[in-house]
């Protein structure tokens, strides 16, 4: 299939995605769908809380917000021009993770578009949106049927896996698909660094970063590196508006636990009652909590995040991203920074063993 033509799939996907997104009402929208086709897949975004009670319209409309805007046609071909595949396509597995709606679409993406077969093995948590979407490329794009394999169950004859999951997950991958060519992803947390002269309207910016999906995605931010003696009170101003968070009740629950196992544990917090602040080095925070620690030195933050360089994914700050972007990665910002086009390019070839 000519690159030309499955970019042209693409861009009508994206232009769907974005729509539905942006919650527009149809009023004759030119999207190549009909207005009982356009019915049907709002039904499926609100159907996912239903399914899993962490895939709520926020999120659902958030995830694919973000997805659509990168699929236009200047960002598609600027992201695959670098890149040469041969005529050789491979049968790729995705083991696909459920923490938020269609987190595995970027790898879908990449085998599709590097002229391979996806196999995807879908998560029980995230099982009904991959569908759609592959319904609506199917509808815009026959041919792409062959490429495209759904599963919720066990899968077989691939050539290669790409696997995402917990650091737990990692033993099985091997396990299983260690002998294959592979990439293998586990846990990741991201984090943001905090000068002092950050406005409120920063931190209602960080407060995205933080809270939305619940602060379940790997590129949620879980810990701030502050200067020494930091003041939280414009962070508390800023994040206010996110408070909505703690009526969800699988959030509300996990921030009631953590706080409980903390004051049992007579461990000093700041509380806005919604989220925790606890002071300490490791990286990765509880659901409902927010790790810091404080730095003097820009060597003292390099440090730290040299230490951790294998498991954080966004560095979110004035010298780093910009807050509120961390969960609007662009095409080639690859999760891990593994370059997952060029492995597949590579693949190909056979330089991938």
């Amino acid at each position: 299939m000519e690159k030309n033509e499955l970019i042209k799939t693409f861009v009508q996907l994206g232009t769907i995605l974005t729509t539905l997104g942006e919650r527009k009402s149809w009023s004759g929208l030119n999207l190549g769908i009909t207005e009982i086709e356009f019915k049907k897949l709002n039904e499926i975004v609100l159907r996912q809380k239903v399914l899993n009670a962490w895939f709520t319209e926020e999120n659902v409309r958030n995830s694919l917000l973000a997805l659509g805007s990168n699929m236009n046609e200047v960002s598609l071909n600027n992201w695959l021009n670098p890149y040469s595949f041969s005529t050789s396509p491979k049968r790729v597995a995705i083991i696909m993770a459920g923490n938020i709606p269609l987190v595995g679409f970027h790898d879908f993406l990449c085998v599709i578009l590097s002229g391979n077969t996806a196999i995807c093995k879908m998560s029980s948590d995230d099982k009904t949106l991959l569908p759609a979407i592959v319904q609506l490329l199917l509808t815009f794009t026959p041919s792409l049927e062959n490429r495209i394999i759904l599963s919720e169950n066990k899968i077989s004859d691939f050539d290669a896996v790409i696997a995402t999951g917990s650091d737990n997950s990692l033993n099985y991958f091997n396990q299983y698909f260690g002998k294959y060519p592979h990439v293998f992803r586990k846990n990741r947390t991201s984090v943001a660094i905090l000068n002092g002269s950050e406005t409120v309207s920063d931190f209602e910016q960080l407060g995205h970063d933080i809270f939305d999906y619940h602060g379940l995605g790997c590129r949620n931010v879980s810990h701030l590196i502050v200067p020494k003696d930091y003041d939280f009170k414009s962070f508390f101003e800023g994040i206010v508006r996110h408070g909505n968070i703690i009526n969800h009740f699988k959030y509300g629950n996990n921030y009631d636990y953590n706080k409980t196992v903390y004051l049992m544990n007579q461990h000093k917090m700041l509380d806005n009652n919604f989220v925790l602040l606890f002071e300490s080095i490791e990286l990765f925070s509880p659901l409902a909590m927010i790790y810091f620690h404080s730095y003097q030195s820009q060597a003292e933050i390099d440090d730290y995040l040299a230490l951790h360089k294998d498991s954080i994914q966004a560095i979110v700050g004035d010298d780093y991203i910009p807050f509120g972007s961390a969960q609007c990665p662009a095409l080639n910002d690859y999760a891990d920074g593994f370059d997952t086009m060029e492995w597949l390019s590579e693949l190909q070839i056979g330089e991938v063993s």
